[in-house]
């Protein structure tokens, strides 16, 4: 509505200012040629008030609306009025830079790539260049073992079997649908990718596929591993997503309901375009089903928020250092009975760790996660290394430090 006003205003001065120069024209031409000067005007609109008039008084009917629109402006979105004022539609578009620190040199389909946008979800790998709907080069990598440890894998031309899809598109400047290839064997790819807080993957990344995709990739590559950004340390709730979605809810039933025992279940496919939402939320409280209905709205600068949030935050946990004059004697429990085999442990798995080779087992973190595979021995970086068989198909390499590792469990065939 703003903007209507705005413009309104601006075409009816507009036509004022054309009628008054037609007027000029109208009366000598010499005064014709004085209308288009700005400081000449005013000699012909004093000299010839009764012809000038008319022009003035739609120029002066254009005011009102472009005063108003600009009022409304100011009140509803300041910055954009300011971005108006001063003129910065007039200056050209600065690319942003990316939040990605992607160091990737190749190319795809025979023209250079340079990513600015990565990301790893629910085992799909995406690279993408351009900020429009459609990118304007964009690379997937399907079907990939996702761990929270990391991830690294090798995939070589002649392995058999299923191996993770590639798709490649890109959109031309003459073309209005990019056009796209799939690729399910005959490349090399190889992955060695590590967590870095708070949600990304950094590592190695290089790929090269057969002649006729033109396409080669080599370098340092980091990507986001969830829908959540951050700033400054926060997620940043501004961002559609449904990963936004779900942390904003679960730290909402976490006040409501006073406990930090919160699983959701996972949230459907929403158009998110309007800024507002209404869901009924399953979530499972405190080992209780609950349904809990619920409106989101999102907010220009604080972004989405749960409507009649009013529950108080939770308050920390703080672990008690234990006091030694106040400790009390712990039980000395009883001993183990013998075993047939000795009991796996992390201590025994470093200190003997070819004793284990390719036997099965699962680590367990302190993150809560778990690794699964076969032993395959402790790397130069004192890393405990298990790998994966990917349907008889290439191998998946997962590491974990043994600071991370909570628990050691054997897996009997």
């Amino acid at each position: 509505m703003d903007a209507l006003l705005i413009l309104g205003g601006l075409l009816l001065i507009l036509v004022g200012l054309v009628l008054l120069v037609m007027r000029g024209f109208a009366t000598g031409l010499l005064w014709g040629w004085a209308c288009l000067l700005p400081p000449l005007t005013l000699l012909f609109i004093v000299a010839h008030w009764r012809r000038a008039r008319q022009p003035l008084g739609c120029c002066a009917l254009g005011m009102i609306p472009l005063i108003v629109g600009l009022a409304v402006m100011a009140g509803q979105d300041p910055q954009r009025l300011e971005a108006i004022i001063g003129l910065q539609w007039l200056q050209p578009e600065q690319q942003a830079p990316g939040e990605l620190n992607i160091q990737l040199h190749g190319q795809l389909n025979g023209e250079p790539f340079a990513p600015q946008e990565a990301e790893i979800i629910d085992g799909v790998l995406s690279l993408r260049e351009g900020q429009d709907f459609f990118a304007r080069r964009e690379l997937s990598i399907r079907g990939l073992p996702t761990s929270a440890d990391g991830l690294r894998l090798d995939v070589l031309p002649d392995d058999p079997g299923q191996l993770p899809e590639i798709d490649l598109s890109w959109l031309l400047p003459d073309q209005d649908l990019p056009e796209a290839r799939q690729l399910k064997g005959g490349y090399t790819l190889h992955l060695d990718l590590r967590p870095e807080e708070p949600n990304r993957l950094v590592g190695e990344f290089h790929l090269v596929l057969p002649a006729q995709f033109r396409t080669t990739l080599t370098g340092k590559v980091e990507l986001f591993r969830n829908g959540l950004r951050y700033q400054q340390g926060k997620v940043d709730r501004t961002v559609d997503s449904r990963d936004t979605l779900a942390y904003l809810i679960t730290d909402y039933l976490q006040r409501r309901f006073a406990s930090r025992d919160v699983q959701l279940a996972p949230l459907p496919l929403h158009d998110m375009s309007s800024g507002s939402l209404t869901l009924d939320v399953q979530a499972r409280v405190g080992g209780q089903e609950q349904l809990v209905p619920m409106r989101l709205s999102k907010h220009p600068q604080l972004g989405w928020r749960v409507d009649d949030d009013h529950f108080p935050a939770l308050p920390e946990t703080h672990e008690s250092a234990p006091n030694a004059a106040a400790a009390k004697p712990v039980a000395t429990p009883p001993p183990a009975q013998p075993e047939a085999r000795p009991e796996l442990t992390l201590a025994r798995l470093i200190a003997e760790p070819q004793r284990y080779v390719n036997q099965p087992m699962r680590l367990f973190s302190e993150k809560g996660s778990a690794v699964q595979g076969q032993f395959a021995g402790i790397d130069e970086q004192g890393q405990l290394v298990l790998r994966q068989r990917l349907n008889g198909s290439g191998e998946a390499r997962f590491t974990i430090a043994p600071a991370d590792v909570v628990h050691v469990e054997r897996i009997d065939e």
